[in-house]
């Protein structure tokens, strides 16, 4: 298995932003914390750190409290497999568990390898469908948006559906629905049945617009999870992390939240009756918001009416009326709203430093 473990492998004292540089790096969903002779003292993973945002916590704390946040659960303590050990009886380590990373250690407790379940069982793919929401006029982005779908325009040398696309196939997705209503022949003359950008795309046409959980109404009930993203972000969220998320979770609907810091330019005066009892300079309030990538299970769109206009918001909020499951999915990933001329600039300054233009 021969895991990288320059990248697997770092110190407690390192950020937790480091840490989630390192997990990107590796593509494991995983670190292991180690001492110099690389002796194992923990496991931070790609949900330990989710479940970190969602605390509030600063990615600029060192790893090592993450660690201690695991104090006294079922995961304080790694969960190992001594070197040399068969293929069945690391299988059954992971499964018997409930753990999807397995490092593996010699008899000083020094890490060697790490095993994880998708490379004892390559074949168990995790199955879904997309639907990408390509409907809308793009208004915010107008003249750009005049004679072109806001999913068509390009960043770098391709457009921002294009790049999209290339996401979901790398995470094994290739069913991928459209939503149209602007502009339809300029997305459909370019994507046509998906063949050439190695997807199966169709199409569901708004003859009015339809929000953004209308468009599914014009579909059947799916027979799997299905993500549906907005057409109009860049971004470089993990799917495969997330229906994991979805599913340890056992959620009906997960949404995508990304953290928004909002820098006061006063210093806000905390009171209590006529008392002033703080004030605190320029404070940063910090927010979870909608990044417009979905999970939904088949049941969900029993609540989504047919042929009548319908915001995800108003899903979520009939979900939650109705005592559903709705979980957020926190992103560390890089992520982008195209939704103003300057987000458009950024986004091409973004590709264009990655180097991604072909």
């Amino acid at each position: 298995m021969a895991a990288d473990l320059a990248t697997l492998c770092v110190k407690r004292e390192i950020t937790i932003r480091h840490a989630i540089t390192q997990m990107n790096a590796n593509r494991n969903g995983i670190v292991l914390i180690v001492d110099q002779e690389r002796t194992l003292a923990g496991t931070i993973t790609d949900g330990d750190v989710r479940r970190a945002i969602l605390a509030e916590i600063s990615l600029d704390e060192p790893v090592e409290l993450l660690l201690e946040r695991k104090t006294g659960s079922r995961y304080s303590n790694p969960i190992t497999v001594p070197a040399g050990q068969t293929r069945e009886h690391m299988l059954r380590t992971l499964q018997e568990h409930d753990i999807l990373h397995l490092p593996v250690v010699d008899d000083a407790n020094r890490v060697v390898d790490l095993v994880t379940l998708k490379d004892l069982l390559p074949e168990e793919v995790q199955t879904m469908q997309a639907v990408i929401m390509a409907g809308g006029r793009g208004t915010r982005l107008q003249p750009l948006t005049d004679d072109i779908p806001k999913p068509m325009l390009p960043v770098g040398d391709r457009p921002i559906m294009e790049l999209m696309i290339d996401q979901l196939k790398e995470a094994g997705i290739t069913n991928v629905n459209v939503t149209v209503h602007h502009k339809i022949e300029k997305i459909t003359d370019h994507f046509g049945d998906g063949r050439d950008f190695g997807v199966n795309i169709s199409y569901l046409t708004e003859e009015r617009p339809l929000g953004t959980a209308g468009a599914l109404g014009l579909m059947g009930n799916p027979q799997e999870t299905m993500l549906v993203v907005n057409g109009d972000i860049l971004t470089q969220v993990d799917f495969r992390s997330m229906l994991t998320y979805h599913r340890e979770h056992n959620a009906d609907l997960t949404v995508a939240v990304f953290q928004h810091d909002t820098q006061i330019a006063y210093g806000v005066i905390e009171t209590e009756d006529a008392w002033v009892k703080g004030i605190k300079e320029k404070p940063v309030l910090r927010s979870l918001i909608n990044a417009g990538i979905y999970l939904l299970e088949p049941g969900v769109f029993d609540f989504i009416p047919k042929d009548s206009p319908f915001d995800m918001t108003e899903l979520i909020q009939t979900l939650l009326d109705n005592k559903l499951g709705v979980a957020a999915f926190p992103i560390h990933e890089y992520w982008l709203d195209i939704g103003q001329p300057d987000d458009y600039r950024e986004a091409n300054e973004h590709l264009a430093g990655r180097g991604q233009q072909r």
